[in-house]
């Protein structure tokens, strides 16, 4: 582990060098949609862990892996995903919530009438 891993930036380079050592670029590991579907099964095995009450450690690997393909997909899409987090945020941070079901929710809320 570097001395810098909380780095947004050593992470991502961790990723790249990730893509980089398989040559996904080549070898269709950055199509967009292969990583929605690996996306979508790394969150299935994130929903396994939390209803079958996995430890904090198996959570957390799960976590990682979604993170990691993630953060893959911002490479791949040519993206800047810290940008966009931070300019979501202050999106998100003007927004107000409701409690429904018995949940918070915080979203854009559309009434209909």
């Amino acid at each position: 582990m570097p001395d810098n891993d909380d780095s947004w930036a050593a992470m991502l380079a961790a990723v790249r060098r990730f893509h980089e050592k398989h040559d996904f670029r080549a070898t269709g590991g950055e199509e967009l949609t292969h990583r929605v579907a690996l996306m979508a099964e790394e969150l299935g095995e994130l929903s396994a862990c939390v209803t079958k009450g996995t430890n904090r450690e198996q959570l957390g690997e799960e976590l990682a892996d979604l993170l990691i393909l993630v953060m893959g997909t911002d490479i791949a899409a040519d993206l800047d995903l810290r940008k966009a987090f931070w300019t979501k945020m202050e999106r998100l941070m003007q927004r107000e919530s409701r409690v429904i079901d018995g949940r918070i929710r915080v979203s854009e809320f559309r009434d209909v009438d």
